[in-house]
């Protein structure tokens, strides 16, 4: 199964970025957790921790849209490095109001600056489908790769991140994420042979990527997919704390997260040539199937294995829903479009923790679970209206 991925390695260029991509990328899966580690250390405040997190995200919200225009506009490396400077030295500024015990109102300004930075992985996506515009099925190979990498990061760097902030010292997991982001960066985009050229101002079509039929509703979905994950990560932290085993809650997401890669790998073989609106409805539809039974789940072992067997729905779902947007939205703003759409998952993620937070206080941390139960079913009804939106408009048969 592994051999049919061999392929993208072959790509000349194509090592060096993904090498590169998936050193940023950790880096990225760290910062969130390693954030509220180290403020929570210093602050003696897991509610400080977990605002100056959600302001970090909600600035990454509002400018990764618009940081994705003026990559297609400009080019990757162009845009890329500015704001990897401009990010860097945020991230110091971040960890010195905390080390130096500044004000708590300077991490609400520091850190969401920090976070104004361009979207690696749908960078490393636009060069794939840059790489392999004439070749579909080497084109899904590369989408579902790219999503197993992701959840591979999610297992190993927030694992990381805590070890390092709880060993050593508070800024220890946020300063390795800042300096493997800065190296990941930078190895990224010395790959200048796999950046897609810049699409001419003239031959460029007017508006932004979200007025293309089916790109707001997919942005919806992740939005409810960004809730699952959202709810799971804060609902089984509070499982596992009621249940008097707080350490094991990273194994039960770390298995999770390997549930969703094992399932990509799978789907990126089996999956080619297949209608994408049929394989977005199963995708969210096991989103909410797969996800129920954690209502039921007695303990933490058998909550382990519900959700390894519930992740198995996202990854599938994930690239699906990149490789309609790569049909649906013209070359030129590939990047808009994906990052449009990944920005609903980061949305999803805040939302959902912060109303399954209050679910935990008012009713008790398993009735959490229920957030993301109803955030896969309306996830599905979603889908269900994509589908037929786009039949309308004799884009039924997208594959």
């Amino acid at each position: 199964m592994l051999s049919s991925y061999r392929p993208l390695f072959e790509v000349p260029g194509a090592r060096t970025f993904i090498i590169g991509g998936m050193t940023a990328r950790s880096a990225g899966a760290m910062f969130a957790v390693a954030t509220v580690a180290m403020v929570a250390a210093r602050r003696g405040s897991y509610e400080l921790a977990g605002a100056v997190m959600a302001a970090g995200l909600v600035a990454l919200a509002v400018a990764a849209p618009v940081l994705g225009r003026l990559v297609d506009r400009y080019g990757q490396s162009r845009v890329a490095v500015p704001f990897f400077i401009w990010s860097g030295f945020w991230a110091a500024m971040t960890m010195v109001a905390s080390w130096r015990g500044w004000p708590s109102w300077v991490l609400f300004i520091t850190f969401p600056l920090c976070a104004v930075i361009p979207n690696l992985g749908t960078m490393a996506r636009a060069r794939w489908s840059h790489i392999f515009a004439h070749d579909p099925r080497s084109l899904h190979t590369a989408m579902s790769f790219e999503q197993v990498m992701e959840e591979v990061t999610f297992v190993i760097g927030p694992v990381l991140a805590i070890w390092l902030s709880t060993t050593l010292f508070p800024e220890a997991g946020f300063l390795f994420a800042a300096i493997c982001y800065a190296v990941g960066v930078l190895v990224f985009v010395s790959a200048r042979s796999t950046e897609p050229p810049i699409v001419p101002h003239h031959e460029r079509p007017g508006g932004g990527a979200h007025r293309h039929p089916g790109i707001l509703p997919l942005a919806f979905i992740m939005v409810m997919t960004g809730a699952i994950f959202g709810v799971n990560e804060v609902v089984t932290l509070a499982v596992a704390e009621d249940a008097g085993h707080p350490n094991v809650a990273g194994a039960v997401l770390g298995l999770f997260a390997v549930g969703s890669a094992a399932s990509g790998l799978v789907f990126g073989q089996i999956s080619h040539g297949r209608n994408l609106l049929k394989l977005l409805l199963v995708g969210t539809l096991g989103m909410m199937v797969l996800e129920a039974p954690v209502l039921l789940a007695g303990n933490l072992w058998v909550l382990a294995g519900i959700m390894l067997v519930a992740g198995m729905a996202t990854a599938p779902t994930l690239i699906t829903t990149m490789n309609l947007i790569e049909r649906i939205v013209p070359r030129a703003q590939i990047n808009e479009g994906m990052t449009l759409v990944l920005t609903g998952l980061i949305i999803g993620i805040a939302a959902g923790s912060a109303v399954s937070g209050a679910v935990i206080d008012r009713v008790g941390p398993r009735h959490g679970y229920w957030v993301a139960v109803v955030a896969g079913g309306a996830a599905f009804l979603m889908a269900l209206a994509t589908r037929r939106f786009l039949s309308r408009r004799d884009m039924h048969n997208l594959r």
